[in-house]
Formats: C-alpha cells, sequence, structure tokens
C-alpha cells in the first residue's frame, strides 16, 4: 500500500511557505480575529467539492483533511485554539 507521502508532497498540505508573511502564517491570524470555524469548515468543503477538477485530488482531500483535524481540535478544546510548542 502506497504512503500518503507518495502521492502528495507534504510540505504543500501542512503550513505551504505561500501562506505565510514572515512568521505568521494565514490561518492563524484568521483563527486570532475569530473567523476560525467558519473559514475551516468553508475551506473543507471547497477541498472536497474540488478534488476532482484540478488533477491533484489527493491533495485537495489532503488539505480538505488538514483543515477538517483543525476544526477538530478546536471543539475538543472547548472552542479554544490549540497552543503551540514553542
Amino acid at each position: 500500500m502506497k504512503k500518503k507521502s507518495d502521492y502528495v508532497n507534504e510540505k504543500e498540505v501542512d503550513h505551504p511557505s505561500h501562506y505565510n508573511f514572515g512568521s505568521i502564517e494565514t490561518i492563524d491570524v484568521i483563527e486570532e480575529q475569530k473567523w476560525g470555524v467558519g473559514f475551516c469548515a468553508g475551506n473543507a468543503v471547497k477541498y472536497i467539492m474540488r478534488h476532482e477538477h484540478k488533477g491533484k485530488p489527493t491533495e485537495d482531500l489532503e488539505k480538505a483533511k488538514w483543515y477538517l483535524e483543525r476544526l477538530i481540535e478546536f471543539y475538543k478544546n472547548n472552542g479554544k485554539k490549540e497552543k503551540k510548542n514553542g
């Protein structure tokens, strides 16, 4: 069975450089402004809906999964952003 890394460049799904401004990642700004829940849910839906149309279905599904996992962690932490180490 193939691993996820056989299908997709992990860095393009989890923290791609084009979503950073210096050391600040776009998702962190969105969540800090309390836009995070709707943004994460909406992006998960967006990536699921277009996964068969861009030529990289696995990458789009991995991106949807990333947003869903972030949203799940938000709710597991009682509506609080998970603290980062470091």
